[in-house]
């Protein structure tokens, strides 16, 4: 009779084992075919939520602007001028827009932006350099490499020659006493008191000692310097250098 028992108890053990192991196997092959979607709602749930913080919430919101590169500018007006509004997710802010606005201001000659994760916008500028300034309307203004006119200056700022201009000197006119200017060697510029602009191909340089220079245009410029260093050791009124290869001068 023991005996009996214990075969059944046996025989019932074995089955409930293989039936453990059958729904096992059952439950492994169900979680086969539910695996990839359930991953998949995982994945697109966490796409969602990452989408919904970077883009919606407050999470990365903008929370200051960072300038850099600028001297003459101050950080309030470049800030001003990218007009970022503070609170707007940092992924959504245009900086394409703050460029061309910041870029519209005349001092700014490039300007790059980007965002500083996770909260700031980094706006950095590379201000215009003179290489002369002007008179217009009662203020000094400053004329960058470009022919560019910017910025406000009282007084000039040293060793800059000045460019004065008639009624009827034309933008073009400016942009090609810029180059004229630029061209200078360093010590030929120092000497130089300013620049007479008619047109743009009747420019004239005077000299801080009142000797006259007849540049004419901007065109070969880097050789009309070097063959008036070499004619200023004569001693001369007035040179004409418009055309560098027959240069004249008067007594």
């Amino acid at each position: 009779m023991a005996s009996t028992t214990r075969t059944r108890d046996h025989a019932e053990r074995t089955t409930q084992q293989t039936r453990r192991r059958f729904a096992r196997r059952q439950w492994a092959r169900r979680w086969l075919r539910w695996k990839p979607v359930v991953a998949l709602v995982v994945v697109l749930a966490l796409s969602v939520a990452g989408v919904y913080t970077v883009y919606f919430s407050d999470a990365l919101a903008v929370d200051g602007v960072e300038v850099a590169g600028n001297s003459t500018l101050s950080d309030e007006r470049i800030r001003e001028a990218a007009d970022v509004e503070i609170g707007e997710p940092l992924a959504r802010v245009d900086v394409d827009k703050i460029m061309s606005r910041v870029g519209s201001l005349a001092d700014v000659e490039s300007v790059d932006v980007s965002r500083a994760w996770p909260h700031e916008v980094l706006v950095t500028v590379v201000e215009r350099t003179p290489v002369a300034v002007l008179e217009i309307a009662g203020s000094l203004r400053g004329l960058d490499a470009a022919g560019v006119v910017f910025g406000t200056f009282q007084p000039a700022p040293p060793g800059l020659p000045r460019i004065q201009t008639t009624s009827s000197t034309s933008a073009d006119a400016l942009r090609e006493a810029a180059r004229v200017v630029s061209a200078l060697p360093e010590e030929l510029a120092a000497t130089v008191d300013h620049v007479e602009v008619e047109t743009v191909d009747r420019i004239t340089l005077v000299l801080r000692d009142d000797r006259v220079v007849r540049w004419g245009s901007a065109a070969q410029s880097e050789e009309k310097a070097a063959v008036l260093e070499a004619l200023l050791g004569q001693d001369a009124r007035e040179y004409d250098i418009s055309v560098p290869g027959t240069p004249t001068t008067t007594p």
